[in-house]
């Protein structure tokens, strides 16, 4: 894919491959601009931030007397929500339900991170398994489709069955591992659209889907944003803001406490994700999620650009690994090689093929981010 006249910026490593990304006479991109100007001013991980997180902390506990579980933390077994369900227990003394949903990519890796986690510090885990025969039929109309976020069908179903859960069982509080100080930068549109979106989804699985989806999850931007916080008190909450959250930190203390295995690249604990950010986004769309993951962190004093810019000379996979993981991906759907190389190689479509919700998710972000209820880049 060509993106015109190159450009990267000079104090991340975001580039052209964001075709919306602008610089100012510096060279100096707007995903630092923002941070800076809109983001770094109003995040606090100092003693306001503690004293922040320690009013939620009080409102969730009340909000559990006498229940079981006092919040529901999402756990994939990456680095962010396996240091937060540490946090939460040991730091915080929440009484939460580990939950995680199945969607039949979980590396070995990921399993055996859930388990000494759940088990060392004494927690119930609920794990919630997807309908696999429809996540294949789903997982490949996205691949049929051309669209970059085939990623989609695996983050939609996470959202959809763990709100669905805490609205089932009157949990007034979801943890979620999601922050600033690791995602400050977010993917552009273009390259991961929203994930919640389900009339993108339902489009996408009415023109290339097999099977009718009878037990999958879905949710909606409206569902998520408004009925649940608003009509029906769910809360999702970010801890990881309100404290200062370094990553190599916190890898060092959950290996030192539970043998807990890191990974090679953030969101590499799904196989699925692995091959998709690792190699299908980048080599059918040269969309390199590093860029994103790395500016964060430049931005956030983690890693310097000079960093960045070596790590990035070298592929995300060596060309054995490749080979592994686009078979294992063609076996799993139940495809042949060939059959999943033939929609690598088809033509390259965006989000803007089929039907959406954008409009709304675009005046949404900008009412919550006017009133205060949102940080974060642009996207």
């Amino acid at each position: 894919m060509t993106f015109g006249k190159y450009q990267i910026c000079t104090n991340c490593v975001m580039d052209t491959t964001d075709s919306k990304i602008t610089f100012d006479s510096n060279g100096i991109c707007d995903h630092c601009t923002t941070f800076y100007q809109k983001v770094r001013p109003k995040w606090h991980t100092d003693e306001k931030g503690r004293n922040e997180l320690m009013e939620v902390v009080s409102r969730i506990k009340r909000s559990g007397t006498r229940k079981d579980h006092d919040c529901i933390i999402g756990i994939s077994g990456g680095i962010d929500s396996s240091y937060l369900t540490y946090m939460a227990k040991k730091e915080l003394g929440l009484r939460p339900l580990v939950f995680h949903v199945d969607a039949g990519w979980n590396s070995q890796e990921a399993v055996n991170n859930i388990e000494v986690l759940v088990d060392k510090l004494d927690l119930d885990l609920y794990t919630e398994v997807i309908d696999w025969n429809e996540m294949r039929d789903l997982q490949l109309a996205f691949f049929k489709s051309g669209v970059p976020h085939v990623d989609t069908p695996q983050d939609h179903a996470f959202f959809a069955t763990m709100y669905k859960f805490a609205e089932d069982h009157n949990i007034k509080y979801i943890l979620t591992g999601a922050n600033l100080s690791t995602e400050c930068v977010r993917n552009p549109i273009e390259w991961m659209y929203y994930q919640s979106d389900s009339m993108q989804l339902i489009d996408i699985h009415q023109h290339f889907g097999k099977q009718p989806l009878i037990n999958f999850p879905t949710t909606s931007i409206l569902r998520h944003k408004i009925y649940l916080p608003y009509i029906k008190g769910i809360k999702v909450i970010r801890p990881l803001n309100y404290i200062p959250y370094i990553k190599k930190d916190a890898i060092r203390l959950l290996r030192n406490k539970f043998g807990w295995q890191a990974y090679p690249q953030k969101h590499f604990e799904s196989r699925f994700t692995k091959f998709y950010e690792g190699y299908w986004l980048l080599k059918k769309f040269g969309y390199d999620t590093r860029r994103v993951q790395f500016s964060s962190l430049i931005l956030t004093n983690q890693m310097t650009r000079e960093e960045a810019i070596e790590e990035l000379k070298h592929p995300p996979f060596d060309e054995a690994t490749i080979m592994q993981e686009f078979e294992y991906v063609a076996n799993k759907l139940g495809i042949s090689r060939e059959e999943l190389q033939s929609y690598l190689d088809g033509p390259n479509k965006s989000y803007k093929d089929y039907k959406s919700q954008e409009s709304i998710y675009a005046l949404g972000a900008k009412a919550m981010k006017f009133v205060g209820l949102e940080l974060g880049g642009k996207r």
